[in-house]
């Protein structure tokens, strides 16, 4: 007689990578199919909600005309772009205002007060200012980015050790040097975990300015097949997204784990209970 599976080795093996993508697959699979049922059981209408059968379609009809892979380059480009100039641009001004607390309180107040209205409202002034073209849709990206990378980075700022720079400060050290050897150090971690929200914000700014104007993108995959009721060509597109922001955020925790390796080690020596 075989002994049974303790159900702590259960949990372990189920506790791996292997073991949670696994999960996950079965999740989807179980999801999309209770999907299928249940229109193809008259359960749902498919005008309203579409059908996995009828994305699957969609999606192999565009991905053999090609129309789904420009779509989805022209948009990743726009907010690959977007977040790179955005969140440099925000960094560099966040950790700049270290260096004057006067100026820090000076504009604290401007940056609460811009950061309370919706960038997205912000949209039909970028399209006016820059056009458009691709230009407005980084731009978009970049407004969406570049004040959560100022913030995130000022904060993180305002927090690094006083200890270590009082230190560092009464043994002669200029303020340049308090700022690389404490300053950006300790910073790092918080800006890059920045990144992870960031990369989201990007995608947002581009996609909603293909929303206003645009030939291209899947933005305006969605709106035109939208403003159509083609609910199974604006599921291809909602899909795609999801798995472009999927991507973009593995390639930056893949980027994370290479910058900041200790994080990694601090991570997976947790104890468990």
């Amino acid at each position: 007689m075989r002994p049974r599976a303790k159900p702590g080795a259960v949990a372990r093996a189920a506790d791996t990578m292997l073991g949670r993508g696994i999960i996950q697959l079965l999740a989807v699979a179980v999801f999309f199919l209770a999907w299928e049922v249940a229109v193809r059981a008259g359960w749902l209408t498919e005008f309203l909600v579409g059908a996995p059968s009828g994305i699957w379609r969609v999606f192999l009809a565009s991905m053999r005309d090609g129309s789904l892979p420009v779509d989805t380059w022209y948009t990743v480009i726009e907010a690959i772009i977007g977040f790179l100039i955005g969140t440099l641009m925000g960094s560099v001004a966040g950790l700049g205002l270290w260096y004057s607390a006067f100026v820090a309180r000076l504009v604290e107040p401007f940056i609460v007060a811009i950061n309370s209205v919706p960038k997205i409202a912000l949209a039909p002034i970028v399209i006016l200012w820059f056009g458009t073209g691709f230009v407005s849709k980084v731009a978009l990206a970049v407004s969406l980015t570049a004040l959560v990378a100022l913030i995130a980075a000022y904060q993180a700022a305002r927090d690094a050790d006083p200890d270590l720079q009082a230190l560092l400060a009464s043994m002669g050290a200029s303020k340049n040097r308090v700022f690389k050897s404490v300053i950006v150090p300790s910073t790092l971690p918080a800006i890059i975990g920045m990144f992870r929200i960031n990369i989201g914000f990007a995608l947002v700014g581009a996609v909603v300015g293909e929303f206003i104007s645009s030939q291209r993108g899947l933005g305006h995959l969605i709106y035109s097949a939208s403003s159509l009721y083609d609910l199974n060509t604006v599921w291809v597109g909602l899909f795609v997204l999801m798995f472009v922001g999927f991507l973009l955020y593995h390639v930056i925790d893949f980027a994370e784990r290479r910058i900041l390796p200790w994080r990694q080690v601090i991570t997976t020596g947790q104890v468990q209970v």
